[in-house]
């Protein structure tokens, strides 16, 4: 199932998008990157746990702020050229 179920603001989806941008790079950068620097290994493990808490708090903020509907089986998704926030929940 696929259901819109709210909408947010420019600003609000800049910020999802910059988070959801950055947690996409540093995950590609973790694919190659490997132990053998351990000060650049810690910095990109700190900044993915960093990244993905701010995208869950995003999240978990607009969920509240806008009480939109939800599904224990399912997950939101924005469509960053609309706003528009659908509920995905699988069949």
């Amino acid at each position: 199932m696929n259901k819109v179920v709210g909408r947010v603001s420019e600003t609000e989806r800049d910020e999802i998008q910059a988070l959801f941008e950055r947690r996409n790079g540093l995950n590609e950068l973790a694919k190659v990157l490997t132990p053998d620097n351990i000060e650049l290994y810690e910095k990109l493990v700190k900044d993915l746990g960093k990244t993905g808490s701010d995208f869950q708090n995003w999240w978990s903020r607009m969920a509240a702020k806008y009480s939109w509907e939800s599904d224990e089986n399912g997950h939101w998704e924005i469509d960053f050229n609309t706003c528009l926030i659908s509920l995905i929940v699988p069949s």
